[in-house]
């Protein structure tokens, strides 16, 4: 029997998009230069989905819509940004910076859950020895958790059908290979397929799979766009430099809310969860200086109080800048032709810093309001009140339009001290929170003027 031959192709690295030749850049998602060449081997069997179906039509109304109990991963805000817990048969991937804390964090989530269920915890890059150090580090209780060291997804599936695990940890997808695919690990076609066959897996086992996943320099998920989506919960682990605190962010939930955040602090016993994120946010202090103003952001299904900060100065030579960290800089440069147009406020011969306090980044445009305000209150060289809080966002009219949960944003101000607020005319509360000013404006200019009478 002639031996079929193997041939090649050439796969994007961001949207995993097969060519036949190489080229400069992928027709699927315009970038250039993330072709690589791969080699296709002859398939043994036909393709299977990623859902593992039968093959068979059913009507909608005659498939079981039960909600399966979600699992509790003993972590509050971990649970939050999963939507409530982790769902049977769900495949979730955490992504995040080297010593963010991913490893530690699942260790610990692994050991918590082992007590009262079957867990395995799969490690292809540490060994079983440098995993039981860091259990016996952070004091864990690893008596009953299940660990190997193995990077063949054929052999993990053998141990799977043998424990029968309830939640199994890889770490980390991009060392994992399957022996049909005829390509190093790491490569795309073996990210892609190792993937593939535990989704799989997991959906005709009912087992959680948690997949850990590293990111590229640019701070973009490894491996081809693909991975992405072919799993139920993609979730970042974000580290400020210099910062002991870690963001844990929902970019993609099929059984919850995206965008949802969960805050951590990385201690010498691990990552411990922070209940009341605000506060951390808003240690500000006792010398009030200006540009500095607090506005309230809604992340997910809550409220979180942040500080931004703003610094305008004048420039010494070349180009006036305009940086932002944690802020979108386009829009800030929207922002500041706004107050010209319409408050006759120029700019032009000032750089621009705007900061957000902490390492939070704000994807929301119910900040837009503080962000100037912070940057006019740096330009004046003038201090806003210290109980002060701002949301709303701005429009290229220089009206301030309003945004969504208004009266929670307020409350929850309220709670954490501030007694006046400018924030859009139509959030107004029909009940103010007992013991707060509450100014609403309609515009750009409006705001000014409030401003000059606190």
């Amino acid at each position: 029997m002639a031996r079929a031959k193997t041939k090649s192709a050439y796969v994007c690295g961001d949207c995993g998009a097969e060519h036949r030749q190489w080229q400069g850049q992928c027709l699927s998602c315009e970038a250039w230069n993330t072709l690589s060449r791969v080699s296709i081997g002859p398939i043994a069997e036909p393709a299977i989905g990623y859902a593992s179906g039968t093959g068979q039509a059913k009507r909608l109304g005659e498939v079981s819509a039960d909600a399966a109990p979600r699992l509790k991963s003993g972590f509050a805000e971990l649970d939050r940004v999963l939507g409530g817990g982790l769902v049977p048969g769900s495949v979730v991937l955490i992504g995040g910076d080297p010593g963010a804390g991913k490893s530690t964090l699942l260790l610990q989530v692994a050991c918590g859950l082992a007590g009262a269920n079957e867990i395995l915890y799969v490690t292809g890059e540490e060994s079983l020895q440098q995993l039981a150090i860091r259990a016996e580090r952070l004091g864990l209780p690893a008596e009953r958790l299940h660990v190997a060291a193995e990077t063949r997804a054929t052999v993990i599936a053998g141990l799977i059908e043998a424990l029968s695990p309830k939640v199994v940890i890889i770490d980390s997808i991009q060392v994992m290979q399957l022996e049909s695919v005829d390509s190093t690990p790491g490569s795309v076609s073996q990210v892609r397929e190792s993937a593939a066959f535990f989704t799989r897996l997991a959906k005709q086992t009912g087992t959680v799979f948690i997949l850990v996943g590293h990111v590229t320099k640019e701070g973009n998920l490894a491996g081809p766009k693909v991975l992405e989506h072919m799993i139920d919960c993609f979730v970042m682990l974000d580290s400020p430099a210099g910062s002991r605190y870690r963001t844990l962010r929902g970019q993609k939930n099929r059984f919850g809310a995206i965008n949802e955040l969960g805050v951590f602090a990385m201690t010498d016993q691990g990552m411990k969860e922070v209940a009341n994120p605000s506060a951390i946010f808003l240690q500000r202090g006792d010398l009030a200086s200006p540009g500095s103003v607090v506005t309230v952001t809604w992340e997910g299904t809550r409220p979180l109080l942040v500080e931004i900060q703003a610094l305008v100065d004048q420039v010494l030579s070349g180009y006036a800048r305009r940086v932002a960290v944690g802020l979108d800089q386009q829009r800030i440069a929207m922002h500041l032709a706004v107050l010209h147009r319409h408050c006759g406020i120029t700019l032009a011969d000032q750089d621009v810093f705007a900061n957000v306090v902490g390492g939070v980044r704000i994807t929301e445009t119910g900040a837009d309001l503080a962000v100037l305000l912070a940057v006019l209150s740096s330009f004046k060289n003038t201090v806003l009140p210290k109980d002060l809080i701002v949301f709303g966002e701005l429009g290229l009219t220089g009206e301030v339009r309003p945004v969504a949960n208004g009266e929670q944003r307020l409350s929850e101000a309220r709670k954490h001290g501030f007694s006046k607020a400018v924030v859009p005319y139509a959030n107004r509360p029909k009940k103010v929170p007992a013991g707060m000013l509450v100014h609403g404006v309609k515009s750009l200019r409006g705001a000014l003027d409030v401003l000059d009478t606190l």
